[in-house]
């Protein structure tokens, strides 16, 4: 058996469990942080002092102590793209609204309708689903790069997308005219219940399918800078593609 050969397959394995993982997950990931801190924060102001705190405290450490070892890592997430090729009916918007697509950076617009980032880094841990919550941990960049919508005098920017795996949320920062409009803002819900199987050509891994919708944030920035009410939370913007090296 060829060791080199052995040891390209396992890391394309391991790759593709991660990059599923990160894209795959339900909505319902979404919230469970905040379930746990409002849980904690409730725990440390009740009976400051007493004994019943003290149990409290202790929590945090039984649970570390307790957490399982991940069945995957990927430290320094680079090389590839993410691609969404725009939606029929979210094109068709536009063109009522007016609004000119266009990129930002290093992102690109296909002749196909796709808008294409270059994955910049980022790290993915994954852990057996049912061992942790959420099951996905880390961050996928896309610096450098973005996409524009323009209207008569006035264009909106949004680049620097970062995906949360955990949340299936996407973000990034907003711009109009040169300005900054939002930092970090949540702007596209990523569902992956539609998200085809894993495909490999050579050293990639190929996964499409996941839906890729307008957040509420993103409604009202949009609603807001386009003087407008015709964009509404969960919009669907298109189908995402994302392409990893794994090498």
């Amino acid at each position: 058996m060829n060791p080199g050969r052995t040891n390209s397959r396992i890391v394309r394995t391991v790759t593709g469990i991660v990059a599923t993982a990160a894209l795959a997950l339900p909505l319902s990931a979404c919230g469970t942080d905040d379930a746990t801190t409002s849980a904690g924060s409730s725990g440390s102001s009740d009976g400051a002092g007493s004994s019943g705190s003290s149990e409290s405290a202790e929590q945090p450490q039984q649970s570390a102590t307790s957490k399982p070892e991940p069945v995957a890592e990927v430290d320094n997430l680079t090389g590839k793209t993410t691609a969404v090729k725009l939606d029929k009916g979210f094109a068709n918007a536009l063109k009522q609204l007016k609004l000119t697509p266009g990129t930002v950076g290093d992102g690109k617009l296909t002749k196909k309708g796709s808008l294409v980032f270059p994955i910049t880094g980022g790290n993915v841990t994954y852990y057996e689903p049912g061992s942790i919550d959420p099951y996905v941990q880390g961050r996928i960049l896309h610096d450098g790069s973005g996409f524009s919508l323009s209207a008569g005098k006035t264009t909106a920017e949004f680049t620097d997308f970062v995906v949360d795996p955990a949340t299936s949320q996407l973000f990034g920062d907003v711009s109009v005219n040169g300005k900054s409009a939002a930092k970090d803002a949540f702007l596209f819900q990523l569902d992956g219940r539609t998200l085809e199987p894993l495909q490999t050509k050579g050293s990639k891994a190929i996964l499409e399918g996941t839906k890729v919708e307008i957040s509420p944030v993103a409604a009202g920035l949009l609603n807001k800078t386009f003087k407008t009410k015709a964009v509404e939370p969960g919009l669907l913007v298109g189908i995402a593609k994302i392409t990893i090296e794994t090498k």
